[in-house]
Parts: C-alpha cells; sequence; structure tokens
C-alpha cells in the first residue's frame, strides 16, 4: 500500500506541476474506492493538497504572482465555506450518507469539468488550461474579461477595494468566490483552485499569473484549515498523507520543469479525458459499493488511477521527445 500511495502522489504531482492544477481532486475519491471512511479520505486529502501547494506558493511568491491583499479578503468567505462543508460531511456521515454523496457530486464534478476542459482542446481554445508562457508577461499587457467588467460595473457595493492589475471590485464579490470555492474544499477535500482561479479571472477580473499565485496561496490557507479541523475529529491519516506528499514532491518537480519545454495544448485532451474517465470510474465504484461486488470496485480504482497515470506518462513522453527535436534541431544548425 505505501508503494501505491508514493507512486500515486508521484503521477499527481506531474499533474499539479505541469497544469497547474489536476490530480488532487483524484485522491479523495480513490480513497473512499480504497474503503476508507468519508473524514479520512476527505481529511487526508485536503493535508495533501495544503502539502503540494505550499511549494508551488514559494515559487509564486518569487515571481510576484501573489496577491496577498485580495488572498487575506478571501480567507474570510474561505474559511465558513470550510467549516459548511466539513459540517456536512460529517452530517452525512453520522446519517450513512457521506460516502455516496461525495461519489456522487465527484461524478457531476469530474464529468463537468472534463467536459469543458476535453470540449476547449479539441476547439483548440487556449482558455481551458494554464498558459505557462503567460505567467511571463507583465501585468499591463491583460485586459480584464468582458464578463468580469460587467460584474464590477453592476455590483458596487462598498466596500471597493483595488488589486494587483489595476482591478477595482467590490468586497463582496471576492468574498462570495472565497465561500464558494470554500464549501467546495469542505466537502470534497480539494483545493477548489480548478474553480476558484477561473472564478479570479472572469467574475473578479484578476490578470492570469496573480490568479495563478493567489489561487495557491488560498489553497494553502484551505487546505491547513482544512486539515487541521479535519485532524481534530480524527479525519486526517499521516499513513496517507507523508507517502502522497513524498512522491508528490519529486512529481511536481519533473512536472515544473516539463512546462519549459511543452505546450499544455497539445495534451490538453488526455487531461479533460482523465477527468471524463475519473467521473466513470467514481460511478462505477459507488455503484460496486451498493451493489456489494468487489469487482466493479477494483475496476473504479484502476480507471482512477489508470486515468492519471496515462496522463502523467503522456506528459513525461511529450517532454522527451521535444527535447529530443530541439536537440537534434541544434545539431542540424551546428552542422
Amino acid at each position: 500500500m505505501l508503494a501505491l500511495f508514493v507512486g500515486f502522489g508521484l503521477v499527481v504531482g506531474v499533474l499539479f506541476g505541469f497544469f497547474g492544477m489536476g490530480g488532487s481532486f483524484l485522491v479523495t475519491p480513490a480513497l473512499l474506492m480504497l474503503d476508507y471512511p468519508a473524514p479520512v479520505a476527505v481529511g487526508s486529502g485536503m493535508a495533501f493538497v495544503f502539502g503540494t501547494a505550499v511549494i508551488a506558493t514559494l515559487k509564486h511568491h518569487d515571481l510576484g504572482q501573489v496577491d496577498y491583499k485580495l488572498g487575506v479578503i478571501m480567507i474570510t468567505g474561505t474559511t465558513i465555506g470550510i467549516e459548511a462543508g466539513r459540517a456536512s460531511v460529517y452530517y452525512l456521515e453520522s446519517m450513512g450518507l457521506a460516502g455516496g454523496v461525495i461519489s456522487v457530486a465527484y461524478v457531476v464534478l469530474l464529468g463537468g469539468v472534463g467536459a469543458m476542459v476535453t470540449r476547449d482542446a479539441l476547439k483548440g481554445d487556449s482558455d481551458g488550461g494554464i498558459d505557462h508562457e503567460a505567467a511571463d508577461k507583465d501585468l499591463d499587457e491583460y485586459e480584464i474579461p468582458e464578463i468580469a467588467k460587467k460584474i464590477q460595473q453592476t455590483v458596487r457595493i462598498p466596500p471597493m477595494v483595488t488589486l494587483r492589475g489595476d482591478v477595482r471590485v467590490s468586497a463582496w464579490v471576492i468574498t462570495a468566490v472565497a465561500f464558494a470555492t470554500g464549501v467546495l474544499s469542505g466537502f470534497l477535500g480539494v483545493g477548489g483552485g480548478f474553480i476558484r482561479m477561473p472564478a479570479m479571472i472572469y467574475a473578479i477580473g484578476v490578470p492570469v499569473p496573480v490568479a495563478v499565485g493567489t489561487d495557491l496561496f488560498e489553497i494553502v490557507f484551505s487546505g491547513g484549515l482544512g486539515s487541521y479541523l479535519y485532524g481534530q475529529g480524527g479525519g486526517v491519516n499521516l499513513g496517507i498523507v507523508a507517502p502522497l506528499l513524498f512522491g508528490s514532491a519529486l512529481g511536481a518537480r519533473v512536472g515544473s520543469a516539463a512546462t519549459a519545454v511543452v505546450n499544455s495544448d497539445d495534451i490538453k485532451v488526455y487531461f479533460g479525458g482523465m477527468l471524463l474517465v475519473g467521473s466513470i470510474a467514481v460511478g462505477i465504484g459507488e455503484v460496486g459499493s451498493y451493489l456489494g461486488n468487489s469487482t466493479l470496485e477494483l475496476l473504479g480504482l484502476v480507471l482512477v488511477i489508470g486515468a492519471a497515470v496515462v496522463v502523467a506518462f503522456a506528459v513525461l513522453y511529450t517532454t522527451v521527445t521535444s527535447l529530443r527535436v530541439t536537440r537534434q534541431q541544434q545539431t542540424s544548425a551546428a552542422d
């Protein structure tokens, strides 16, 4: 089991390092399919998210891509949301419904996000994922999305705050975004970044690099707070978290290095496919659990882990291929 957690952490780390999101929200459903109690699956998932986000946040801090004013304002909404989500988990657990409800929520969430990412990838739309080159651009080059402009013009409830990138928005909009993603974090054991970051861009109007860095800062807080709250109730299993973090630390370095040579659009369709397969896998596992069919439960677990492994392998394979092509071009130029 130790080797399984280290290996899965390695895969998740590659995905997290390359896409800036993803993989961490496969941990909780995988633990549920391994028959861990829902509070342990969610709490351990949050502890894992906390550990992976700390390292990434430090990197973005060095690049000046964290808006601490925005992050601090969001903490209030995030705190309330996490507690609401956590209370919901324990309430459902007392009724014996937590595992099933959380699994269904994951089916809907993974399926929905996976469908959107896959659609954008097939359309060649670059808005569906992280633009690694965007992080190096000056903030003045970014234009606020039209939908964010409309929100800023419509919702003028004081207090109004000015954020990095000369963005001026109502603090209530920020708090609403934080609360929604806080509930998601507390209930599902995820960082919430794959929803919070787009919300920062399209609802608040924050420039992409600042949204990425501040989102990771928020994940550090939400993951840390969630881990503490779940840990108080015995919901964090260090025997799970430690090997996951060990593998993730190695994988994140590989994934981050890959961003320098690979365009995420090249394999974004695989990422979307992974989420779709993950959605199906969680559904199969839940049906197997309901019917008491161990074969279906095992199939669901294999699909969850297998989908993540395939995408991580695609990242590594594309990286190696790109490096070979670059080396051949350099050799040809030298000749």
